[in-house]
């Protein structure tokens, strides 16, 4: 894992209580929706969790950049264009997005972010 157990420890702490889901559930390769359950209104509890444990700031958009998957400049025919691909992963240098950009259907997206991205981004924010 490219975080530190610190990091992924609190991390999983915060899922465990927003989503009553199992410490063991909460694996680094684990999926935020289709693994573990998190639903858009769970987000808000979990982004509010992140703030509290890490003394940080979450701006939606930083983790869910909607207005390029709403965009029609970088959508065709339901997937994302290279154009909005390279835009979403220079907003979220946190993201492994290599599986999307090889199929980028904006439905899928959602079910992309594991809880190893999460913990990155919260390694991300710390350092700004």
């Amino acid at each position: 894992m490219s975080v530190s157990e610190e990091t992924f420890s609190k991390v999983q702490e915060v899922l465990v209580e927003a989503l009553g889901v199992e410490d063991d559930e909460v694996t680094a390769e684990a999926t935020m929706i289709n693994d573990l359950g998190a639903e858009s209104i769970d987000f808000l509890d979990i982004v509010f969790k992140l703030e509290q444990a890490f003394g940080i700031s979450i701006d939606r958009e930083e983790l869910f950049p909607d207005d390029i998957l709403t965009n029609n400049e970088y959508l065709v025919d339901g997937k994302v264009t290279p154009d909005g691909v390279a835009e979403l992963k220079k907003r979220m240098p946190f993201a492994n997005l290599d599986k999307f950009e090889t199929n980028p259907v904006v439905q899928d997206f959602a079910n992309l972010l594991t809880v190893e991205d999460l913990c990155r981004f919260v390694e991300h924010k710390q350092k700004a």
